[in-house]
């Protein structure tokens, strides 16, 4: 029996996932979370075979939170399920430990195929999103240009994106202002952007904000 926590701060989220696991009979849901601070609970409480996680709850932001699970937890395969695009989210999500992602735009018999492959400690990413990503290369058919950014170049992304201010984004990372402004200028390179308010456009049109 695959033992599975859900995490989502949507309840008809959480009911449906529900519905869609428990209707195969070699899983079953054990806990579910609403937040960071209830997954950490639920996580000191119960043993699980997998997680199925949201980008977008209430907590420290969908990186950190994954920097604390592959510390804590580093035995239990994180399946992120998310509305979140997939070629702009995935590989983020791969390089921050997750075994796999899959938009909640698909199947059912995605969701579960997804769950068995993690499982058994493999990892899971839908034909769709191996075409989405060999779609959004770079001209020189390199890495999509967002996620040539690094994990921390991506938090800085996020946080620059929403409008928050150098400063702002120095006290949150625990850094200093010239080193946000560093990490500003390899993105803006990166991503091939001229300013701040292009870096902030693009954020918003590709729903990346923190």
């Amino acid at each position: 029996m695959i033992e599975l926590i859900i995490a989502d701060d949507h309840k008809m989220v959480r009911q449906g996932l529900r519905r869609i696991v428990e209707s195969h009979s070699d899983m079953e849901i054990v806990a579910e979370a609403a937040s960071a601070d209830e997954l950490r609970e639920a996580l000191s409480e119960t043993k699980a075979d997998v997680l199925l996680l949201d980008i977008s709850m209430p907590g420290p932001g969908f990186l950190a939170l994954m920097k604390e699970l592959r510390e804590g937890h580093s035995d239990l395969p994180v399946l992120v399920v998310s509305m979140h695009a997939e070629e702009l989210w995935a590989v983020q999500a791969l390089k921050a430990g997750a075994a796999g992602y899959l938009a909640k735009t698909h199947s059912a018999e995605e969701l579960a195929e997804g769950i068995r492959r993690v499982y058994q400690g493999g990892r899971y990413i839908t034909p769709s999103l191996a075409e989405a990503l060999a779609l959004h290369m770079g001209p020189e058919g390199g890495e999509p240009l967002v996620q040539s950014l690094s994990r921390r170049e991506f938090e800085v992304l996020q946080k620059l994106g929403s409008g928050k201010m150098v400063k702002t984004v120095a006290r949150e990372l625990g850094i200093s202002q010239k080193t946000v402004s560093t990490y500003r200028t390899r993105i803006l390179e990166k991503l091939r952007l001229k300013s701040t308010a292009e870096l902030i456009r693009f954020a918003v049109e590709n729903d990346l904000l923190d």
